[in-house]
Parts: C-alpha cells; sequence; structure tokens
C-alpha cells in the first residue's frame, strides 16, 4: 500500500474545512454539489417574505419561549432573560446597573428586587445614604420591599411599563421585526442548529436567523441600528408559574415609587 504524504493530508483536511465555511458562512453550495438546504424544513429556498411570514406564525403559535439578550429603546439599555407563555412569564430584566426579576400569572404582576433598587426607584437615592430622610422612613421603606415580592396595583403606571416585560405577544410583535427591503443573507449555525438568515435592507434594518430544523423558529435576532440582540431557545416547552408564598410577598398598599 502506498504512503500518503502528510503534505497531502494537510491539504485535503484544509480543503474540507474551508468547504465548511462557505456553506455555513455564506449560504452558497459546497464542495462537490453538495445542497445546503439538503435535509432541512425547506425553508432555506424560500424568498426572504415568505420565510419571515412562516417564522413569524411559527413563533406566534408557540405556547412558550425563553428570550435572552438585549434590547434598547428610548436610549436605555435593558438586559433580558425572560421565560414566556400565554398567560404570563417570569425571568430577570436588568437596566443601568440594577437587576429586577418580574412574574405575571395571569393578570397579577410582581416585581422582586433589592432594597438599593428601591432606594433608586423612589428617586431620593443619591448612592450614599441614598433614599434616608430626616426619619429614616424612606430606607426603611425600601427595606421592607427589598428581597420581596411586591404585588404591583394594575392602575399603576409601573404594571404598564413592567407587565409587557412578561408579554410574549407584546415582546415578539415588537421585536420581530426587520426593516427595509427583505433578503436572504446566507446560511449559518445557532447553538448547534442550521439557519437561514434573513436581513432588512442588506443587514442595515436588522438581521434574523430562522431555523432550518423542524418548524422555523426564530433563534437569533440582530436589531436594526445597534438596538440590541437576542436570542430565542425553549420554543413550545412549557414551564411553571407559581404564586410566591404570602411570607415572601408585600402588598405595597398605593402607587409605587417611580424614577
Amino acid at each position: 500500500m502506498t504512503a500518503i504524504p502528510q503534505g497531502r493530508t494537510r491539504r485535503a483536511t484544509l480543503v474540507g474545512a474551508m468547504c465548511a465555511l462557505v456553506v455555513t458562512g455564506t449560504g452558497l453550495t459546497g464542495c462537490g454539489g453538495e445542497d445546503p438546504d439538503a435535509g432541512t424544513n425547506g425553508v432555506g429556498k424560500l424568498p426572504a417574505t415568505q420565510i419571515q411570514s412562516k417564522t413569524r406564525a411559527a413563533a406566534d403559535a408557540a405556547p412558550a419561549v425563553r428570550l435572552s439578550g438585549s434590547v434598547v429603546t428610548s436610549g436605555r439599555t435593558y438586559k433580558l432573560d425572560m421565560s414566556l407563555k400565554a398567560d404570563g412569564g417570569s425571568g430577570s430584566v436588568t437596566s443601568q446597573g440594577a437587576e429586577f426579576h418580574l412574574l405575571r400569572i395571569g393578570e397579577e404582576l410582581y416585581l422582586k428586587a433589592s432594597a438599593e433598587f428601591w432606594k433608586h426607584e423612589d428617586g431620593k437615592g443619591s448612592g450614599n445614604g441614598a433614599g434616608k430622610g430626616a426619619d429614616g422612613s424612606d430606607t426603611a421603606a425600601a427595606d421592607k420591599l427589598g428581597g420581596k415580592y411586591v404585588k404591583v396595583p394594575q392602575g399603576d403606571p409601573s404594571y404598564k411599563r413592567f407587565s409587557g416585560f412578561t408579554d410574549k405577544d407584546v415582546l415578539l410583535d415588537s421585536l420581530l421585526t426587520l426593516h427595509g427591503t427583505l433578503g436572504t443573507e446566507g446560511h449559518y449555525e445557532q447553538a448547534g442548529v442550521r439557519t437561514i438568515r434573513i436581513t432588512g435592507d442588506k443587514g442595515s434594518g436588522g438581521t434574523l436567523d430562522v431555523s432550518l430544523e423542524g418548524t422555523p423558529y426564530p433563534l437569533r435576532l440582530v436589531r436594526a441600528g445597534g438596538a440590541g440582540t437576542l436570542t430565542f431557545a425553549a420554543w413550545g416547552k412549557d414551564f411553571a408559574l407559581t404564586e410566591p408564598g404570602k411570607d415572601e410577598t408585600v402588598d405595597y398598599g398605593k402607587q409605587l415609587p417611580t424614577s
């Protein structure tokens, strides 16, 4: 048997790697005429407008999803890690260095955060002895709320502000939007799943990676204008929403503090 020179083996390995890169990175047909859509759900062969329509329909129909990443709105960056379904959601939101947890079950919305968060929210904190009035009442109120689930009154302005983070339909409607003329950019991979990437105005209007395996769910969104990047996972996987116990809950009893 004739030995294969090591140099030839290395060249063959390099060529194989380059072929794989061409397929997953640009959407072009791989070396040897490989079809990047072979064995997929077929949406990669559709026009971008049809891909968008199918992925939106799949997202809307899914009973649950987990989304994580960042969203920039009104000049403020929010980091989200939320699990959502039709009747509520739960997870964490971080903004300006402050993290808080949200839980919504039906119409009941709860917010849990540290005492420092509440000192900031009442607009009286400054970071050193923050929120403490002459009688210490502000700090005492914040300490009472800190680490507890605070039930947000439905008539409070904060209810609408925070409940949107727990509403699957509201979030997906506002987020899964590409601006400008739609097009396809190529085949990629997200968390080990093959995807087709659609774009708005060749990327300046945002990009969306859509699963080529199984249901064409959206898996990764880069929003236009640097307004954040989000990933989507656990599509259709149900999860429990459990009402906090009485010892974990504080009923504020009036309008919540606002920043």
